[in-house]
C-alpha cells in the first residue's frame, strides 16, 4: 500500500505518541477506545495486545474494517489510518511484543487463555503535519479570514 520510505515516515509520526484511538462498529454505532502501540517498528501492521473477550474483539470479528487515529496537538501531528483487523494468539509474537507495561494489564501473565495480539494491516490513510509554530498558525489563520483564502497549515498526504 505505500513505499517503505512512506511506511518510516507515518512511523515517524505515531511512534511516540503510543496511544491511538481504535473504532470499530458496534452494529450500526462506530465505538473508540485508546489502545497503545507495542512494536518498536512499522511495516505496515500495527499490534495490540487485548483480550479475547473484550467487546472491541467481537465488533471487530463482525466488521474487520477498523480505523485508529493518533494526535499530538503539541508537534501539530495527526493520523487516520484504516485497515483490517485480525485477532492472533501466536505466542512467539506475544513473547516478542510482552513488556512490564502490558503485563501490568494482564496480570495473570502471557500465557493467560484470554491475552491476544489484535493485528491491525493498514489499507489507507491520511495524515497532517504542521508546518509551523501556533503563533505562524494564528498569522495563517488571520490571514485567511481577511483574504477568504484557505490556510497553509502544512503538510496533508492521503495514501492508499
Amino acid at each position: 500500500m505505500s513505499s517503505p520510505e512512506h511506511k518510516q515516515k507515518i512511523w515517524n509520526m505515531i511512534k511516540d505518541i503510543k496511544v491511538g484511538m481504535l473504532v470499530t462498529v458496534d452494529g450500526d454505532t462506530p465505538r473508540a477506545r485508546p489502545m497503545h502501540l507495542v512494536q518498536d517498528e512499522y511495516d505496515g501492521t500495527l499490534w495490540f495486545f487485548t483480550r479475547r473477550s473484550a467487546e472491541k474483539v467481537f465488533e471487530a470479528q463482525q466488521d474487520s474494517q477498523v480505523c485508529l487515529s493518533f494526535s499530538d496537538q503539541e508537534e501539530g501531528v495527526y493520523v487516520s489510518l484504516s485497515g483490517t483487523a485480525n485477532l492472533t494468539k501466536n505466542q512467539e509474537l506475544i513473547d516478542k511484543y510482552w513488556n512490564s507495561f502490558v503485563g501490568a494489564w494482564f496480570p495473570e501473565g502471557k500465557e493467560d487463555p484470554d491475552v491476544v495480539l489484535l493485528e491491525i494491516k493498514i489499507q489507507q490513510g491520511e495524515h497532517w503535519k504542521a508546518k509551523e509554530s501556533k503563533a505562524f498558525q494564528l498569522y495563517e489563520i488571520a490571514k485567511a479570514n481577511m483574504t477568504d483564502k484557505t490556510p497553509n497549515m502544512g503538510e496533508n498526504e492521503k495514501f492508499g
